[in-house]
């Protein structure tokens, strides 16, 4: 491959924030931040829409604004323990006392998702809201994070691309001398802008919140597909390279599940009856404890 003597210089940008003594404030922090509250006061708004659309509530806004504490715990620890587990097991079971450390660096997002999962199943069980209408509406909002997301890993310089001869080449500068992909930003595109603008269509076009499991269907097929096609021009982990037969990776082998489940979620939503279709007792939830505060 003849590499083109063009590149684009990696902006400057100082992956801190902001210090204030001690207190160090990354921009990969802010992004997180960015992503919860931009999800907060998304999925707020789509509890509204998914009761005109089906004839009850999703979940309350109330309900909302308390799930956002487990949300966060699901992705840091789900985000964390899958990075330990998928990309680096055999180190952190030797230096069990760097799981600890997330300041370091190492999420994996397909962790961070099973954490989601785990966290809004055990709210929705004690609160008796249905489980997958609340992980349709999760599902709408979550590309708000990734783009944040895609965005901070590019400022800090980290999982950038392979080398390539592209007129839009990057030369990062913990990635040799050499231009690359800069991967970051088309999962940024692809996984946040993408497919926030597909889940937003099937919300606000279609009755899709009134059909539990096609919207979370929707999402899975879209990351995966955004996923596995950037890890194509993606430098695989340093730690794991190429993966059977030298080209799929990591990332490939965990987002090609996620195409497959979303496909059958899909198709099971659309084999069921939709919920404005049912009789109005067998639509609504079960009662929950916060009907009846004032």
């Amino acid at each position: 491959m003849l590499l083109s003597t063009l590149a684009l210089a990696f902006p400057q940008v100082d992956p801190v924030a902001l210090q204030l003594g001690p207190l160090v404030i990354r921009w990969y922090s802010l992004a997180y931040i960015a992503g919860i509250l931009g999800g907060w006061w998304y999925c707020t708004k789509l509890t509204y829409r998914a009761e005109a659309v089906s004839g009850s509530p999703a979940l309350s806004p109330k309900a909302v604004e308390d799930i956002v504490v487990w949300i966060i715990l699901g992705v840091v620890l789900g985000g964390r323990l899958g990075y330990v587990l998928f990309y680096q097991p055999a180190y952190y079971f030797e230096n069990p006392s760097q799981i600890l450390h997330v300041w370091q660096g190492g999420m994996s997002f397909h962790g961070g998702f099973l954490g989601v999962l785990v966290a809004t199943w055990l709210y929705v069980k004690k609160h008796r809201y249905t489980f997958f209408r609340a992980m349709d509406m999760f599902a709408c909002v979550t590309p708000i994070g990734l783009f944040f997301g895609r965005v901070a890993n590019f400022v800090n310089g980290e999982l950038y691309g392979r080398v390539t001869d592209v007129p839009w080449a990057v030369v990062f500068p913990h990635g040799g001398m050499l231009p690359r992909h800069p991967s970051q930003l088309y999962e940024a595109v692809l996984e946040g802008l993408v497919t926030l603008a597909v889940l937003g269509y099937l919300a606000y076009r279609t009755k899709a919140l009134a059909r539990p499991r096609l919207i979370s269907g929707a999402f899975l097929i879209c990351y995966g597909l955004s996923r596995t096609l950037v890890e194509m021009v993606r430098e695989p982990d340093e730690q794991l390279g190429f993966l059977f037969g030298g080209f799929l990776t990591m990332g490939m082998l965990l987002s090609i599940p996620m195409v497959l489940l979303g496909i059958w979620l899909i198709y099971v939503a659309k084999k069921a009856p939709a919920l404005y279709e049912l009789p109005a007792e067998t639509a609504k939830p079960k009662a929950k404890k916060e009907a009846a505060l004032p």
